[in-house]
């Protein structure tokens, strides 16, 4: 895949990071690990330049993240709860339970998509919430906007810093996704068990 990324990129210059950026938030495995620092490498031995790849590549992300907004919005609380009630026995899940978790994200859910905007993986699919919940459209963009920038510009900037040694970053963000996938896990499993002890006691 890598190989793919970084042909299509330098075929497109600007079109095919934007392309990229795009496809990643809309279909996460392809990284963003491998276009943005290639992009930043780009810029030292071809007419790209920095500011180029910044915009471009951040035009793409909020186009994906647009795109998934939009089917959070087809999905809906409301629809969730219909499913919800009809099968939400089997896995012991109540429409109230769903309200709540939406009340939550109505009150963090700018801060959470702001930070889940630098997380690998995570910071796609945040997007599918955001509709959900109906997030103010316009704060949404601002807090994906905010987000998505400080990520391109850290993992550009460290291309440009690395050039042709671009790929050595690689390993550090293979190790910074585990960690990161690791307590988003932690807090699952913690969530999970407070959810369970207050149905047990009721």
């Amino acid at each position: 895949m890598q190989e793919w990324i970084t042909t299509i990129m330098e075929q497109f210059g600007y079109a095919g990071i934007f392309l990229m950026m795009a496809l990643e938030n809309v279909f996460p495995p392809i990284p963003s690990e491998i276009v943005l620092p290639f992009g930043g490498f780009m810029t030292t031995n071809s007419e790209l330049t920095v500011v180029g790849v910044i915009v471009t590549s951040t035009s793409g992300s909020i186009l994906g993240a647009i795109i998934l907004y939009g089917i959070g919005l087809l999905i809906d609380v409301e629809r969730l709860e219909k499913i919800v009630d009809r099968w939400g026995h089997i896995i012991r899940i109540k429409k109230e339970d769903i309200q709540k978790a939406d009340r939550w994200f109505d009150k963090y859910g700018y801060w959470t998509v702001l930070f889940c905007r630098m997380i690998p993986l995570v910071r796609s699919l945040i997007s599918i919430p955001a509709g959900m919940s109906n997030m103010n459209f316009t704060l949404f963009l601002l807090f994906s906007l905010i987000g998505t920038l400080l990520w391109n510009i850290i993992l550009i900037m460290i291309g440009v810093v690395l050039g042709e040694n671009w790929q050595s970053i690689l390993g550090f963000m293979d190790i910074y996704s585990t960690i990161t996938y690791a307590f988003i896990a932690i807090a699952i499993v913690i969530f999970g068990i407070v959810f369970l002890n207050k149905r047990i006691r009721k």
